[in-house]
This record gives C-alpha cells, structure tokens and sequence, in this order.
C-alpha cells in the first residue's frame, strides 16, 4: 500500500486553502496539515525579518505535527523568506513564486505578463526574476507563434507591469470576495494593467483566486489568470515521487538519512505523531481566531471545515 505523505502547509490566513483545494483534488495520497496565522495576517505590509521570524516559528510547528514537505503558500512569504528557511531548515519546501512565473512563460500569448500581489511581494520584484530564470531554465511559450518569435529575438517575454493590491486580503478574510466594494476597488487596482495590454496576469497571493470571478468581469476573456497552485501541485507531484524512491533505495541499503529540521534554535516538537492513529485527510490550525476561520473557509471553498485549532507561536 502507497504510503500516505503528510504536507505541511502555511499561510497567512485563508488564502492558502487555495492551493490545498487543488492538492486535495489532484493527489490522492496525501494529507495536509494546514496553519494560518491569522493572528498577524496581512502579511503583505511585513518587514522581511519578520516573514523569516513567523516561517521559523510556523514550519517548526508543522514539521512537529509529522509533516514531511512543506509548502509555503503565501506568494509573500516565498518572495521574501523562503531562501532562508530552505537553508534553515533540512526538510523539502516548494514555494509559490517559481512555479507561478514558469506556468505565466508557458501561458502568454503576446508575452506581456502582468502580476496583482502584494506590496512587499510587487517590492521584492522576485517574480520578474522568477520570469526571467524560466526563460533561462529552458521554459518557453506553448503558443507556437510567440515561441518562434521569441526564439529568433522578434518578441520580448517579460513581466510587463507589477500592482500591488493591498486591500484585497482584508476584504477576502472578511468574507467580502463578493462584494459590491471589491468590485470597486479591484476595478481601481486593474486598470494599469489594462493599460499595460496584458495578456497573462499572475494571481501572486494565494488569497486572489477567490476574486477570480470578479477580476474576469473586470478585464474579460482576453486576459489569462495565472494560478500558481496549478503548478505548485505538479512540481510537489515530481518531490513526492522523488522521495518515494529514495525510500526504496534505502530500503536496499542505499540514499541518505531522512530530513529533519536542522535550525538548532527551533528543534521540532515531537506532538502529533499521533496523527498516524486516526484517519483524517486534512487538519487546520490558526494562531487567531478559530471560528471566523471556519466561517469565511467555509464560505469560500464551500465546503465542510470542521474542526480548527487556535495555537500560539513565538512569544
């Protein structure tokens, strides 16, 4: 029997659910170990000693909680943390910035990219990088077209204007995705990007997909959302299978001793090992609130969350 791996995943709030949805949908053979730190949500206006300080703290808690892979589901935090926590700490982590920017290069057709994400993530200006490292990496257009064009220096591929949204969090983890008021002020947020002529626009917060209807209205069909969870779940696919193989060669004597967190200032509790002795398939917790939580989760995945526990990190 396949074994069941357990992913740790974070977010600052609700956004994340985003990506657990399609996790959830397209792997079978995983559970999910969700934590929103709602406590401190918006992410998108902190520092990044801050980010680095509250992913420490958070995967920590998750890697106790028996995760084996960790995904940070928050575009700010992967902007700006990530790098630090992969050196940190000795367990595989998949963020959502180089996912989302190899999946905008295979989807443009005119290769004018456009991203709505938050300040700090828009400040960072990690996913012009991230456009740029595709290209370098070998990933190119599936139009034919733009690719030929591109390939003989005809075309520029490239992120063509970055819009920093910073009301759009507070309105989802209000339960307003759907209000007249976001209709208002994501009209406000898009109309650069109209002008820049767009063509892909890259959802670069997790918590925007729930604004997806609103933002098709706005801009219309013309205009490709680009949601990272969709390759964030194809990159964890690959690990997964990865690992399933290390396994097997150390089953023959071979590979190398599995990961633990190395961070010698944040060692992992050993809590929720117990979680091998019930069947579940995903848990929640939050460090704010657990019953707003569920309320607007519920109402933006419609679907059944049960139960949430509230935990505190750091001091």
């Amino acid at each position: 029997m396949k074994k069941q791996r357990v992913i740790g995943l974070f977010d600052s709030g609700v956004g994340g659910l985003t990506v657990m949805k399609e996790i959830l949908e397209q792997l079978l053979d995983v559970r999910i170990v969700y934590f929103g730190d709602t406590a401190r949500v918006p992410y998108g206006n902190r520092s990044r000693e801050e980010l680095i300080r509250f992913g420490e703290e958070i995967v920590t808690f998750l890697i106790g909680q028996g995760a084996e892979v960790i995904v940070v589901a928050c575009n700010t935090s992967s902007a700006t943390a990530l790098p630090v926590l992969r050196e940190r700490f000795d367990i595989p982590m998949i963020g959502m910035v180089e996912p989302g920017a190899r999946l905008a290069v295979e989807k443009t057709i005119a290769g004018r990219i456009g991203l709505i994400a938050t300040e700090t993530t828009v400040r960072s200006k990690a996913y012009s990088s991230g456009v740029s490292r595709a290209l370098a990496k070998g990933s190119v257009p599936e139009d034919s077209v733009l690719r030929a064009a591109w390939q003989q220096g005809e075309q520029a591929i490239a992120l063509v204007k970055a819009q920093s949204c910073p009301l759009f969090v507070p309105l989802i983890e209000a339960g307003l995705a759907n209000s007249s008021e976001a209709q208002g002020i994501a009209r406000t947020y898009l109309a650069p990007l109209q002008a820049a002529g767009v063509d892909a626009l890259i959802l670069g917060c997790t918590h925007f997909p729930f604004l997806e209807p609103v933002i098709h209205e706005i801009l219309g069909e013309d205009v490709l959302l680009i949601d990272p969870a969709l390759a964030v779940v194809e990159e964890l696919e690959l690990l997964l299978k990865h690992m399933d193989e290390q396994e097997k060669e150390r089953a023959t004597g071979e590979g190398n001793k599995a990961g633990t967190a190395k961070y010698i200032g944040l060692a992992p509790t050993p809590s929720a090992l117990v979680l091998g002795k019930s069947h579940w398939r995903t848990r929640y917790f939050v460090s704010g609130d657990p019953g707003l939580f569920r309320q607007v989760g519920n109402t933006l995945l419609q679907e059944p969350i049960d139960l949430v526990e509230q935990v505190t990190l750091g001091d």
